[in-house]
């Protein structure tokens, strides 16, 4: 219990506090509640981006508590009978509430700068979601720093002035955070990645389109839906594969070898070169090919019965034509790319016969579609050519050979 005089001596000073907490309180609300339909309403007629991203990010809101703490700091001195210690005390809290209110109402200014520059067209080309973050740690820093000097009743300098020798603590502390912050730095200026960019980082695992660009990490989903979190400053320190290339090109590479079987290949007769030649897509081929051919025999081949002293048609060159010209006219292919059709190195597989080539498309789901129609009609066309695709036998192939044996 506390002594009968003591209650009596201080009975004044609580209830002139409690009383100036009520009226705070009671005007706080009050004004907060009708300033905040004005706002919604105003906002309601003006509908412009600027006036929306500030309510959204509760600037008005945060600012508005700036009133109550002016109220009290004015009224508390009007209370009467407060020893000056327990007056001194409730300034400093005041102040130090104060810097927050004023610290969290930048914070969301700030947030709301990021929100209206997200409905820039240029947005994902220059994020700035990372100097923002950086502005907030700045601002909170210093408002940390003025807050116990508030409280301690010291000036800022007193505090400041040991930050040199803390200086190492802090790097070791913010190392990630600097390292994060100069990678973020020079991926924006060198327009490395962008939000909605296709990237993959084998490292990591990540291979899908970035969804945020932050100050310390660079947040990927993948195409299997989950998501991959990478530091900023390890996109510096490893290798990366940016699509967004592909993706503005206006066509993605499609590059595939179809494993020809080399006993398969031979001279064309002269009934198969016929019958080939009635395909739009080789008439003028052979037609050419075969004047060329007819016009060296002419004039080299004078033992017919040697086939090393005359030129004829093949059937993987007439394929190998075939499937060019099938390439230029796809509807579905970019003839504006490069377009390539090419024999690699024999292996013990076959002869890879290669088809390179751009779909239109850019969006997997329908560059995959156009490959396998392709290659789905290579596949089949192969034997008007007398070619076979090498497969290593299976067990059905063991099961034929011992039923004819």
């Amino acid at each position: 219990m506390l002594p009968e005089q003591w209650q009596f001596e201080y009975a004044d000073t609580v209830v002139g506090i409690l009383l100036l907490a009520a009226i705070v309180a009671f005007l706080h609300l009050l004004v907060r509640g009708w300033l905040m339909v004005l706002f919604t309403r105003l906002g309601k007629k003006a509908n412009h981006p600027w006036y929306n991203a500030l309510l959204e990010n509760r600037v008005p809101q945060r600012a508005l508590f700036i009133l109550p703490l002016l109220i009290f700091y004015i009224g508390v001195e009007w209370v009467s009978d407060l020893p000056e210690e327990l007056l001194s005390f409730f300034i400093r809290i005041i102040n130090a509430t104060m810097i927050l209110v004023v610290v969290r109402t930048i914070d969301s200014f700030l947030s709301t700068l990021h929100t209206i520059h997200l409905h820039h067209p240029n947005a994902n080309r220059r994020p700035i979601k990372s100097y923002i973050q950086l502005g907030k740690v700045l601002v909170y820093l210093v408002a940390v720093i003025l807050i116990i000097a508030q409280l301690a009743d010291q000036s800022p300098w007193y505090f400041l002035s040991g930050i040199g020798a803390m200086t190492a603590i802090f790097m070791l502390i913010f190392r990630d955070t600097l390292l994060s912050l100069v990678a973020s730095v020079q991926l924006t200026n060198n327009d490395l990645i962008r939000v909605n960019d296709w990237i993959e980082m084998q490292q990591f695992g990540a291979d899908g389109p970035v969804v945020d660009i932050a100050l310390n990490n660079v947040r990927v989903q993948n195409w299997d839906k989950t998501f991959s979190v990478i530091p900023t400053h390890k996109f510096l320190e490893h290798s990366f594969r940016n699509w967004r290339g592909m993706q503005e090109s206006g066509g993605r590479r499609m590059m595939r070898s179809l494993l020809l079987d080399i006993e398969s290949i031979r001279f064309l007769t002269l009934e198969e070169v016929e019958r080939l030649k009635k395909s739009h897509l080789l008439h003028d081929y052979i037609t050419e090919k075969l004047e060329e051919v007819c016009a060296y025999n002419k004039e080299h081949l004078t033992n017919t019965q040697v086939v090393t002293n005359g030129r004829w048609l093949t059937n993987v060159g007439t394929f190998r034509a075939y499937a060019y010209a099938y390439l230029t006219q796809h509807p579905q292919t970019n003839d504006a790319l490069f377009t390539l059709v090419r024999q690699l190195e024999p292996t013990a597989q076959g002869l890879p016969m290669q088809l390179y080539a751009f779909t239109k498309s850019t969006q997997w789901a329908d560059y995959e579609q156009v490959q396998a129609d392709i290659f789905d009609h290579m596949l089949a066309i192969l034997p008007e050519f007398g070619l076979r695709h090498y497969q290593q036998p299976s067990g059905w192939d063991f099961e034929k050979i011992s039923r004819k044996s």
